[in-house]
Formats: C-alpha cells, sequence, structure tokens
C-alpha cells in the first residue's frame, strides 16, 4: 500500500497537495469539499492588509469627524480580522486536515499584533503573502528584502505557530534570502507567488489585469529554484506553488525536493473535486516505477542529486539552437 505522508512545517500530511490561499477556501462550506476531495492541507484565503486600509480609508474620507479617524480605521481592521477568526475556528471543528491561515501583507507594523488570535482560533500554521514592489530609485534591492526579515524577525516573537513565507521570484539571489529567512525562524517557503499583472487595452487605452491564472508551463519558473534551494538551504521547507496543473507537475517538484506543492488554477478550472483526480495521478506514477512512498523519491533529481547540477544553473540555449541560422 501506497504511503503519500509528508512533513511540512512539523504538520503531518496525509498527502503532499495542498490547495493555495484563494477564493476557493473562502468558506467553511468550500472548506469540507476541499476535505472530501483528499487534499492533504489548507491555506485560508488571505486576509489583504491593503485591501482592510483601503477600505478604511474609504469610510474615513466619508465622514466628516476627524477625531473618529483612529477609531473607523481600527473598527474596519478589528472586524475583517474577526471574521478570519471566525472562519479558522469553525474549520477546525469540522475538518481533520491542517488548516494554515494566510495574510497577505506589505509592511511589518500592523499585522503581527493579530498573530496572536489566529493561533488562539487554532490555526496550525501562518502563510505570509508579502510583496513590496520596488518603485522607489532611491533604495536598493536590500532594503526592500528588509521588509521580509523585518516581518520573519518580529513573527517569531509573537507566535509559536510554524510560520511560512510566500515569495516572488524577483529577488537576485533567492537562496540568500531564502537562508536569511530560516535564520530568523521561518519555517517553510512557497516558490513561488503569483503576483497581480497589469495589461493595456489599446483601444480603450485603460489598464487591465493579465491573465489570472497560472497555465502548465508556468511551472518552469519554479522548478529550478525548487530543486537548488532543497539541497542548499535544506533546513526549510519547500511547497512547490504555480504552474502545477496535473499529476506530472506534482511529481516533477517532489523529484526536484518540495515538501508539498499548492494548487489552485486547475481546480478553478475543474472544480475542487480535481484534487483526488492529482493524486490519483500521483500514485499511478509511484506504482508504475516502484516507489512506496514518497521519501523514497523526493529529492531525487534535486541539484545535487543529479550527476551534473550546472543543468540547473544553465540560462543560455546555445546548446540546442547553435545549428539554428
Amino acid at each position: 500500500m501506497l504511503n503519500l505522508e509528508v512533513s511540512y512545517l512539523g504538520l503531518k500530511l496525509k498527502n503532499p497537495v495542498i490547495v493555495s490561499s484563494s477564493g476557493l477556501t473562502s468558506s467553511l462550506e468550500k472548506i469540507r469539499k476541499i476535505e472530501k476531495s483528499g487534499a492533504g492541507a489548507v491555506v485560508l484565503k488571505s486576509l489583504f492588509e491593503e485591501q482592510i486600509n483601503f477600505e478604511a480609508g474609504t469610510l474615513v474620507m466619508n465622514q466628516d469627524y476627524p477625531e473618529a479617524e483612529d477609531y473607523i480605521k481600527n473598527y474596519t481592521k478589528d472586524h475583517s480580522v474577526g471574521e478570519y477568526l471566525k472562519l479558522i475556528e469553525n474549520a477546525k471543528k469540522e475538518i481533520s486536515i491542517p488548516v494554515i491561515a494566510s495574510i497577505n501583507c506589505v509592511s511589518s507594523s500592523d499585522w503581527v499584533r493579530f498573530t496572536k488570535e489566529i493561533e488562539q482560533a487554532g490555526a496550525d500554521a501562518i502563510e505570509l503573502n508579502v510583496f513590496s514592489l520596488p518603485t522607489d530609485k532611491n533604495l536598493e534591492g536590500s532594503d526592500y528584502e528588509k521588509i521580509y526579515f523585518d516581518l520573519a524577525d518580529k513573527m517569531k516573537t509573537v507566535t509559536k505557530l510554524p510560520v511560512s513565507m510566500k515569495i516572488g521570484n524577483h529577488f537576485t539571489n533567492p537562496v540568500n534570502v531564502v537562508y536569511k529567512l530560516f535564520t530568523l525562524g521561518v519555517k517553510g517557503v512557497v516558490l513561488f507567488n503569483r503576483f497581480y499583472e497589469p495589461d493595456i487595452d489599446i483601444s480603450k487605452f485603460s489598464l487591465t489585469a493579465a491573465e489570472v491564472f497560472s497555465s502548465p508551463y508556468d511551472i518552469r519558473q519554479n522548478l529550478r529554484w525548487v530543486a537548488i534551494i532543497s539541497d542548499k538551504v535544506n533546513q526549510i521547507d519547500i511547497s512547490a506553488s504555480t504552474g502545477v496543473h496535473s499529476g506530472e507537475a506534482i511529481v516533477k517538484q517532489l523529484l526536484a525536493g518540495a515538501e508539498t506543492v499548492q494548487v489552485c488554477s486547475i481546480l478553478y478550472k475543474n472544480g475542487v473535486e480535481y484534487v483526488a483526480k492529482l493524486i490519483e495521478e500521483l500514485e499511478d506514477w509511484m506504482n508504475r516505477n516502484n516507489f512506496k512512498s514518497i521519501e523514497d523519491f523526493r529529492g531525487k533529481m534535486s541539484y545535487k542529486s543529479i550527476p551534473d547540477p550546472a543543468l540547473y544553473e544553465r540560462s543560455q540555449f546555445m546548446k540546442y539552437f547553435s545549428s539554428v541560422h
């Protein structure tokens, strides 16, 4: 009998498939369906700092009492957080798979104070979804990295929950960033975040959103770094995200060294029930290759495990296109 159990953030998961933070994980009813589909864990829809700050600012603008500004802002945040805490509490009462809370934040100031409440509500772990767009010409790359490090440093003082950080692939040296996060107490990283990207409507001269969902080809954005970081910083857990649309993609990320994978876009297209299909494809592959457990093959194709690790470092196509004129 196959053993699909894995360890992620110190949590025992029955399989490595996690449904990532999205509208698919925003209510108790949806989370029940996710558990029924066979997922190993669920990351709740993010609590968005930007959205709550915007809503608070809008309310402040629409009233005539400046002295009420602090009250309105705090009420808006507390109300949003309160609803989120109820979701965590109810989910933990009704489902058996790990429930990971998610906070989408752009600063290290306000959100650490809610972490203790999330812990008390019963969450099994916290995933921090952080992104600060580097648009200031007077700031160095290290200044933007410091936002991540400051947040990680503060988190370890306010909660005993394991913390993972969902990061983008825009860092100059992702290996160094992940290593520093590990030294600051972060237990895992999600590679990589899929951010909102703008597009231009050339007919209406307006900005629109680019394609929201990932494609199977997007796995190429993170497969290299999963393989490298899983060896270079092997003390930290990796959850591979973006471009996971099939059991084959799950296998690839596990071979590269990921502890878990996160799925989202393919479930929007096929329904959360498709998790069962992904797990079935993973099991079929394991049977065909005579693997009895995930640990039998996880990391088998990671950076240090292949005969020529430089293959993961290659950045040019010369070998393939040198004969093309």
